[in-house]
């Protein structure tokens, strides 16, 4: 089935159902351990729309990037299914599109080299046609001086560097663009470029997985947003909903990481996210949840619909 064909039907353009991650760890010097950091997981995403990914530290959403872009370390072990406009994602497809149909805004300008002028490494990413040409068009466009092509990272600001790293992934042609955390550290205006930088290209039928701490920013541009907890996706919910004291929510992580923010009241839910060692053998939030009952503790929920979106939770919250 071809893009525009899945595109036309409403399909996911990427599709992510019951992914597994699995690390063999040494503790000591001849005991192996396998860590599973990532269980269960489930996200969709279709052109022309921008899903951010939220959740505390440790609950997955890098590791989820790094799945789909096939770029995990040797001892990772994956299980489940992700599949690119309808094609399942193998090693072989994932390296084929890897920088072409899939591409990465990643965390840290650390990615860019610090020995080539950043104007010819942007060069580097455009896959046909006339390479300068259209690097200077993408500068251009995210408000980078035509002679900003010819400096060395070093010499970027950070707001720079990250219109650099977008600009790389729009000469690219990219359909899925997944940015980990494209914005910590940028003052105010550098903040509205980068996030204005996404949403384009989410407008020009890209699919856009933005992965960030800043809730509230995301916001700004986001269609849904997905909510990570211990590894799994506890909720999907239309960006509105993240709205006035979260009842429209349907999970209590999701309604407790929006009242936690500042402006809701900085109330955090009491406890901490489980470690991947240590996993509660029911619903993974059940040990701190208010609304958690017997049945609880014994399985885990199912991904279910729920008024407009997904949630895991036997609760009719």
């Amino acid at each position: 089935m071809s893009g525009r064909n899945v595109e036309a039907a409403g399909l996911p353009l990427l599709s992510i159902e019951d992914l597994s991650i699995s690390f063999n760890q040494y503790r000591g010097w001849f005991r192996q351990e396998k860590v599973q950091p990532i269980h269960g997981l489930h996200l969709q995403l279709r052109a022309g729309e921008v899903v951010a990914v939220v959740g505390s530290s440790g609950s997955g959403k890098s590791l989820l990037a790094h799945a789909i872009l096939g770029i995990l370390p040797g001892n990772a072990e994956v299980r489940g299914s992700m599949r690119f406009d309808g094609r399942e994602l193998s090693p072989e497809l994932q390296a084929k599109l890897r920088g072409r149909q899939l591409a990465l805004v990643p965390q840290s300008v650390n990615y860019l080299d610090p020995l080539m002028q950043v104007g010819k490494q942007v060069q580097a990413a455009v896959k046909g046609g006339d390479a300068v040409r259209k690097q200077r068009e993408a500068f251009r466009r995210y408000g980078l001086a035509e002679q900003v092509d010819r400096l060395l990272p070093f010499q970027l600001s950070g707001g720079m560097a990250r219109r650099v790293l977008v600009s790389t992934a729009a000469v690219s042609g990219a359909r899925v663009i997944i940015a980990d955390e494209p914005t910590p550290g940028l003052d105010e205006a550098s903040l509205d470029e980068a996030l204005a930088s996404l949403r384009e290209l989410a407008d020009e039928g890209a699919a856009v997985m933005l992965i960030t701490h800043d809730i509230a920013s995301a916001l700004r541009i986001a269609d849904r947003v997905a909510v990570f907890y211990a590894g799994t996706t506890v909720e999907v919910a239309p960006a509105e909903d993240f709205a006035g004291d979260g009842g429209a929510l349907r999970h209590p992580y999701s309604r407790a990481l929006w009242r936690a923010l500042p402006q809701n009241g900085f109330a955090p839910a009491p406890g901490a996210q489980p470690q991947p060692g240590a996993m509660p053998a029911g619903c993974l939030y059940a040990p701190r949840c208010e609304l958690a009952a017997p049945p609880c503790a014994q399985a885990r929920p199912e991904p279910r619909e729920l008024r407009g979106g997904m949630v895991r939770c036997f609760a009719d919250a």
